[in-house]
């Protein structure tokens, strides 16, 4: 007796999931492709970033090379692009070449770039906080004791060292 209940018991089970199945089919098929186009998505922007990345790269070889080599005209422009695109490896190494090799002679150019590198690009709190006291040592030879502390005044508010 004990037996015919159990056999009863799981046919009921696999008949309520059958019946589940066959009422649901088409939400668990919608379900399931849905599912699928995510993981796609999540995949190809991925790819994306990665290659996005790889022209930066190459872009920014390619400038300082022809730097060494031929002229500055094309390195600028094309160091500026990698600005704009506003990366968080090559975007800062890209300002600070021009930077230090002086490329950029303009206050305005210079401290706009400082402006994105600071607030556009999403770089750790460390390298935020060294670009900030970067643009307020670039900037203390002709800026006046209220300008460097805006400037400074994210670093002070900060328990930073």
């Amino acid at each position: 007796m004990e037996e015919d209940i159990k056999i009863i018991t799981a046919n009921t089970r696999n008949e309520k999931i059958k019946n589940f199945l066959v009422k649901n089919k088409k939400s668990l098929i919608s379900l399931i492709i849905i599912i699928i186009l995510i993981l796609f998505g999540f995949f190809f922007y991925q790819e994306y970033n990665s290659g996005q990345k790889d022209k930066l790269a190459n872009q920014y070889n390619l400038a300082t090379i022809k730097f060494e080599t031929d002229g500055k005209d094309d390195v600028v422009l094309s160091m500026k692009e990698i600005i704009k695109a506003k990366d968080k490896t090559y975007s800062p190494l890209a300002f600070f070449f021009l930077l230090d090799k002086e490329l950029i002679s303009s206050r305005e150019e210079i401290n706009s770039f400082f402006d994105i590198i600071i607030n556009d690009v999403r770089l750790d709190k460390e390298i935020k906080e060294l670009t900030i006291f970067k643009k307020g040592l670039y900037n203390s030879d002709f800026a006046s004791e209220n300008e460097l502390l805006n400037i400074l005044n994210p670093i002070i508010k900060t328990e930073s060292v």
